[in-house]
Formats: C-alpha cells, structure tokens, sequence
C-alpha cells in the first residue's frame, strides 16, 4: 500500500475546499439571479423537456418532507460538519478514500449541502429552478450532490476493486 506524501493530501485538502467553494458560489449566484428576475412558478423559457421555473421549496430531495424546513437545516448542518470531519481527518486514515476522485466528490457534497443550507436559513426554503421533463425541479446545489455520492461510490468501489487485485 502507497503511503500519501503530506503535501499530497494538503493539495488534496485544496482541492475538497475549492469544489465546495465554487459549487457554493455557482449556486448562489444561481439563485439570487432566478429570485432577481422570476417570480415563484414562473417559467423563463421552455425548450422541448426543458424549462427554468422558479419554484420555493421547503423540503427535500422530490418534494418529500414538504414544510419541514428546521429538521432539514438540523440535519444539513450535521451533515456539513460531518463531511468536513471525514474529509479532513478520517479520509487520512485510510488511503483507499484519500485520492482526488473522493476529495472532489466530497467537495461537490458539501458545497451542494452549503448552498441549500444557506437557503434555508436565508429563506426558510431552497430556491429550485431547473426542470427537466417529469423529473422534479431542482437547483445546481442538488446536482452538485448528486453527481457527488455517484462520483464517491464510484471512486469507492473502484479502489476497492484494484485494492483486491
């Protein structure tokens, strides 16, 4: 097994808080310009499946838990505090889970997790504009999650494997 060069995983560390920070940024900047421009349930365009429609929504993932906008904060700020826990200091014991792939995919989860937060506590709900045929509508927050948890299963199940051979 490799051992990590310490200056690799302060990189690495760059990397995690980097993604995050622009995920959060391009989330943000998505929303103020969608709340600037569109009133909730307007439609700014629509492209065959594809449309930009504000919606406000205070639940999660697909409209589950609608209305239940403090338990979701809660367990978005335990969330985040976890992930930078395990990012910063379980991901070092194990060199399995600390490579770029897994940094980055941590980093678009955390910075997708920030951007709802900052939602929530803001506006006591989560800005979602982006609509594609009958998938619910989402933001790039979710997205950055989404492709996050793909891309560390990923990274996870693919070391795993060259770990074994």
């Amino acid at each position: 097994m490799q051992k990590v060069n310490p200056l690799q995983g302060k990189w690495r560390n760059v990397v995690f808080f980097l993604t995050a920070l622009l995920v959060v940024a391009a989330d943000q900047l998505s929303k103020l310009w969608v709340r600037s421009n569109l009133a909730i349930g307007e439609s700014l365009f629509e492209v065959g499946i594809f449309s930009l429609t504000h919606l406000h929504n205070t639940g999660a993932a697909f409209g589950l838990f609608q209305g239940q906008s403090f338990p979701l904060t809660i367990v978005a700020i335990i969330s985040a505090i976890a992930l930078l826990f395990y990012a910063l200091f379980i991901c070092r014991l194990s060199p399995l889970l600390d490579n770029r792939l897994s940094k980055v995919a941590l980093g678009l989860v955390l910075g997708g997790t920030v951007g709802n937060l900052i939602d929530r506590l803001r506006f006591g709900g989560v800005a979602d504009f982006i609509k594609v045929g009958f998938w619910p509508t989402f933001n790039i927050a979710d997205s950055a999650l989404t492709v996050g948890v793909i891309l560390f299963a990923y990274s996870f199940l693919r070391l795993a494997r060259a770990e074994r051979h």
